[in-house]
């Protein structure tokens, strides 16, 4: 395709969810939560790439330590999507009132007003719901470390008194100005001809980053992961009148959304239950079928019949068992797609999956190639993972997950040069 028939990023993201051909590979870094970079390995790769030894990143997910990429940085690299995003971090703060900050590493960042930390006595860092340091806090991150991880706060269980409505606290209807915020994101991606991914709130059923509720300063009913784990099995019927009550808030809320931004967003992210481990799915497919599927099927026919969008899970692990059910449910798009797990080879992933599914990550192992394989190594899986995913299309360049901190700038970059090559 000639330079002059070039598409815009908005239809060249578009052509990709509809496994139309494009001029290049679609790319996505940044525009969720879980297709982002670690500040600490972005800020280097910003230096990297534009220079500016003096620019700190904006810590925009705390939880993560994910960083902004900012306009300059998105058009060098060829980044095509950016993310209608929630404006409140994981730690229910707004990313706003910019201050610096240093990171263990010696990374110099800026972060929100309210991202507000005290010692853990041991050189680590413990941060509060709202950045209220008279609450309880509900992250830490040790010493050296490069992540935060959420606080139990679970409060004593009583059999006879647990209500689901205390896991449904968080759930509500959207209004006005809750709305605001996303539509003008997603007017201004439609501005400039970026596409667009909408964090939906509120349709994660499940999702364990949630649970723990860390933006709350109280948090009733099942909060611990392990309790809400055991609880899909021993508590089942508590679990589905949660997710009933949640799936009806959601859909009232989708509808709101689907009016105000329509076709200004090309997809939506709606769940990041992670139902696989690195050997295989942690659940049976009989309960995933029993437990989540009919709220998937619910939310993505209600998407399908009044918009446009294609539908976005993330599910990490071994998970190809369970994928035709995920076809079935509704959703068009597959992240991270975990090739380094039992049974998610890419050929055969593609081959099984690609006429059904979007496949949106998978481009480069972030387990072991990525951070520990040499610069060419990172080239060459990079390459083969484009030959395969976008050959048919239907594909959207990521890598596993989150690029981690840590990871030597030299193979990010080698990636990079491997999706400009790709096009050759």
């Amino acid at each position: 395709m000639s330079k002059a028939s070039a598409l815009t990023s908005r239809e060249r993201l578009q052509k990709a969810l509809h496994h139309q051909s494009t001029d290049r590979v679609c790319v996505d870094f940044g525009a969720t939560h879980v297709t982002g970079i670690c500040a600490s390995t972005l800020s280097k790769l910003r230096k990297a790439i534009l220079g500016d030894k003096d620019y700190r990143i904006k810590i925009i997910e705390p939880f993560q330590m994910l960083g902004e990429i900012d306009s300059k940085l998105m058009e060098a690299l060829g980044i095509d999507v950016v993310g209608v995003l929630p404006p409140k971090t994981m730690f229910g703060f707004a990313n706003t009132d910019w201050k610096p900050f240093t990171l263990f590493d010696g990374t110099r960042v800026l972060v929100p007003g309210k991202f507000n930390l005290t010692s853990d006595g041991s050189g680590g860092w413990l941060i509060y719901p709202e950045g209220d340091t008279s609450a309880s806090p509900s992250g830490h991150m040790p010493k050296d470390g490069f992540y935060f991880d959420a606080i139990p706060r679970q409060e004593p269980i009583e059999e006879d008194k647990l209500d689901p409505a205390d896991n449904l606290e968080e759930f509500s209807l959207l209004s006005e100005s809750d709305i605001q915020p996303l539509f003008e994101q997603a007017e201004q991606a439609d501005k400039n001809n970026k596409g667009a991914i909408l964090s939906a709130p509120g349709t994660g059923l499940g999702d364990i980053a949630l649970v723990p509720a860390m933006w709350r300063k109280r948090t009733k009913g099942i909060r611990n992961v392990e309790e809400w784990y055991i609880s899909t099995v021993t508590r089942r019927d508590y679990v589905y009148q949660v997710f009933e009550r949640q799936c009806e808030i959601a859909l009232q809320n989708l509808r709101l959304l689907m009016e105000k931004l329509g076709d200004r967003v090309q997809a939506v992210f709606t769940t990041g239950t992670d139902f696989g481990m690195q050997t295989g799915p942690f659940i049976s497919v009989k309960t995933y079928r029993d437990l989540y599927k009919p709220f998937h099927k619910t939310i993505n026919d209600f998407i399908h019949q009044r918009s446009k969008w294609k539908i976005f899970i993330h599910s990490c692990g071994s998970i190809y068992e369970l994928i035709p059910d995920f076809i079935e449910a509704g959703f068009d798009i597959l992240n991270p797609v975990q090739c380094s797990a039992a049974g998610m080879e890419p050929q055969r992933l593609k081959s099984e999956f690609g006429r059904d599914l979007v496949l949106w990550g998978g481009g480069v192992d972030t387990q072991q190639t990525l951070p520990f394989g040499s610069a060419g190594e990172v080239y060459d899986q990079t390459s083969q993972r484009i030959s395969i995913f976008n050959n048919p299309p239907g594909f959207v360049f990521n890598t596993i997950h989150n690029i981690q901190a840590n990871i030597p700038v030299e193979n990010v970059l080698a990636m990079f040069g491997a999706i400009r090559d790709s096009t050759r």
